[in-house]
């Protein structure tokens, strides 16, 4: 006989399960073996796991304690950035009213401390002069001689007020000896602190090349986005800027006087600094009048050398400069007892439904024990991939959640089997129940299941950042566990009501009809069953305890119904 399309449906389903399984395994082994960066085992968060701590100390020009606004700013701003890195459940917070603690998960490696240490507000300079950064020259002699000491003496008052920031005349002969002297690799040269109004020396973050830098003519907060993209004309990547307004239109002025630098062949004065933390991290030259406030920084990027300037850009305008105070490791604030006690209460949960569903549902209970261990594997799986992706972190309150989900799970289960014993109450078959169930069944799971989404998505908007880790697995858990209904539990309850021991109603099987009172062919129409001889008062009384089991589960409209329609038989017999 050939195989029935429920059979091959729920076949196709399982053999879905199966390859996504096998794809989720793949892609963490490819992270696992390829790469290096993702592991078997998920990630925790600070509370489970311990990590870095960095301690940051407000500096204000004139020695002032910041204002409280200034300090959440800058706490926003730095979260945006170590978010920006891939890492998460990171705690950032402010103390003292001029410190800023932020304490990663794990080791943290150079790109995530540079990422935090370099907390200088972002400066947009004209470039009036650069060269290589050497603090000598060649001699008549043919030696290298180091540059003298800059004589006090020299003017370092411009002679002639300077119109613009790329007017030379703020190129003093002391700004000139003092630029030719300068050391980038000497830790006392900040340029970090120097006045907005006046001309600096910096130097790139390597050292190998020094500038004159002009006036800030604009800052980091007039940046509303950056990004990183490629030039589909060339291929190559480059880094897409934003400003706001105001920005936009002191950008425009800018480049209309650099571009005519440009076309008049004068370097380096058509180049444009962006200056963080004191150093120049990029010095594109003007190549258009751009007055539309969005340009493109183009150059010899790579994928993530444009990514980390976008981040640099986007996130870089903070409102003071910070030193780093101290930076060390730190214990788990909860530890591995904490992380026992909640697999502890995660797997009691587990026993718990596992009992109940044994005892409630028999054999069926076994699906719901293989659904959630299937769900298991796929979230444990997914944890793991996540890890690798997108630097999520098991956290105590991550953990919470699945428990949580647990019971949610367990709801789902027991909507389904109870839509089949409706379906086996109106003395429907065991595959046609099922099939019937399952079509009444989902929409109540759907919408129960939509709901728990967006509870868990508003929550993970909303709420504080300790409390993500609970939205966010509580969400996953969710789509996970639609999955498996579909995927799993629907199919083997197909291929199940086919067997003898279920489709047959076993009594242990949990869908046996005579003990779910299905002794009635439809609403209010009662089997009379057929006795004789000796059995016949066995039978009766069989009859009258299924017939009664039947009455106490039959809703209050089928009953008045039943009690209707009693009666007009009764009429009817009168009249005859």
């Amino acid at each position: 006989m050939a195989t029935t399309t429920p059979v091959r449906h729920a076949w196709r389903a399982l053999t879905a399960l199966l390859a996504i399984v096998v794809v989720l395994f793949g892609i963490n082994a490819l992270g696992v073996y390829a790469f290096g960066k993702s592991s078997w085992v998920p990630a925790l968060a600070l509370d489970l796991q311990g990590g870095t701590q960095i301690i940051l100390e407000a500096k204000t020009p004139d020695g002032s304690t910041p204002t409280s606004e200034q300090m959440d700013q800058a706490a926003s701003i730095i979260r945006q950035r170590v978010d920006a890195s891939g890492v998460g459940e990171t705690d950032i917070t402010t103390q003292a009213g001029n410190q800023i603690v932020v304490q990663i998960p794990g080791q943290a490696d150079d790109e995530t401390r540079n990422r935090i240490t370099a907390s200088a507000q972002m400066q947009l300079r004209a470039v009036l002069y650069t060269t290589a950064a050497s603090t000598s020259y060649v001699g008549e002699d043919g030696n290298q001689t180091p540059y003298p000491t800059p004589d006090p003496g020299l003017v370092s008052t411009p002679t002639a007020s300077p119109t613009d920031g790329s007017d030379l005349s703020w190129v003093t002969p002391a700004l000139q000896a003092q630029f030719l002297a300068y050391d980038c690799s000497d830790e006392a040269n900040d340029p970090a602190n120097a006045p907005k109004d006046q001309p600096v020396i910096a130097c790139d973050p390597a050292g190998t090349a020094k500038y004159i830098l002009g006036p800030v003519e604009l800052d980091g907060s007039s940046i509303t986005d950056a990004t990183a993209g490629m030039n589909t004309q060339n291929g190559q990547w480059v880094v897409n800027v934003v400003f706001d307004a105001d920005g936009a239109k002191t950008f425009g002025e800018v480049s209309q006087r650099l571009y005519a630098f440009t076309q008049a062949g004068k370097s380096p004065q058509n180049q444009f600094a962006f200056v963080l933390d004191g150093a120049v991290i990029s010095a594109p030259s003007m190549n258009g009048v751009i007055l539309d406030g969005k340009p493109q920084i183009s150059g010899s990027f790579t994928q993530e050398s444009s990514k980390t300037l976008a981040d640099q850009l986007k996130y870089g305008a903070l409102p003071l400069s910070f030193e780093v105070q101290s930076s060390n490791s730190i214990s788990a604030t909860l530890g591995s007892q904490q992380l026992q006690i909640g697999m502890i209460a995660g797997l009691i949960g587990l026993a718990l439904v596992a009992l109940y569903s044994l005892i409630v549902y028999r054999a069926l209970g076994f699906v719901i024990i293989a659904s959630l261990a299937v769900m298991g594997v796929l979230t444990y799986i997914t944890l793991c991939i996540l890890a690798w992706r997108m630097g999520f972190r098991l956290s105590l309150a991550g953990v919470a959640g699945l428990i949580v989900t647990i019971g949610f799970t367990a709801d789902s289960f027991i909507v389904y089997f109870e839509r089949i014993r409706d379906e086996l109450r109106d003395g429907k078959s065991i595959t046609g129940a099922v099939e019937d169930g399952w079509g009444r069944a989902k929409r109540t799971i759907y919408i129960s299941k939509s709901i728990n989404i967006l509870a868990a998505v508003v929550l993970y908007i909303l709420a504080d950042a300790t409390v993500k880790g609970f939205a966010f697995t509580l969400g996953l858990t969710t789509v996970i566990d639609i999955l498996i209904f579909i995927l799993f539990t629907h199919p083997v309850m197909q291929l199940l009501a086919r067997t003898r021991f279920f489709g047959g109603g076993h009594p242990l099987s949990g869908l046996d009809p005579e003990a779910l009172g299905a002794v009635y062919r439809g609403r209010a129409q009662f089997r009379q069953p057929v006795v004789a001889g000796a059995e016949k008062g066995a039978a009766a009384r069989r009859t009258g305890r299924s017939r009664g089991e039947a009455e106490r589960r039959q809703t209050i409209a089928e009953r008045k119904q039943a009690e209707l329609a009693a009666s007009s038989r009764k009429a009817t017999e009168g009249d005859d």
